[in-house]
């Protein structure tokens, strides 16, 4: 069975639903879609929007391995994901 491609707008409202709350089951799967979704910028040689989702991605895993670390919690990545994606 093909993997499907992840949209963008869910990727990037999973992410800030991951960030606010790191329990959420979705958060480590959404680690692996996002490389995915590199890939793809790479292809297509978007590098700005790549450089974009790792930043996202550094945050993902941040979140979900340290969730103790922080008590409030936003993105920093999702804007620049939406510019240069």
């Amino acid at each position: 069975m093909a993997e499907t491609m992840p949209t963008m707008s869910k990727i990037l409202k999973q992410s800030s639903e991951c960030i606010k709350d790191s329990q959420n089951q979705v958060c480590g799967e959404l680690v692996s879609q996002i490389e995915i979704l590199q890939l793809v910028a790479f292809d297509q040689n978007k590098f700005k929007c790549q450089s974009s989702l790792l930043g996202l991605q550094s945050e993902l895993i941040e979140t979900y391995f340290f969730k103790n670390s922080f008590n409030e919690k936003i993105s920093l990545m999702v804007p620049y994901v939406i510019k240069n994606c």
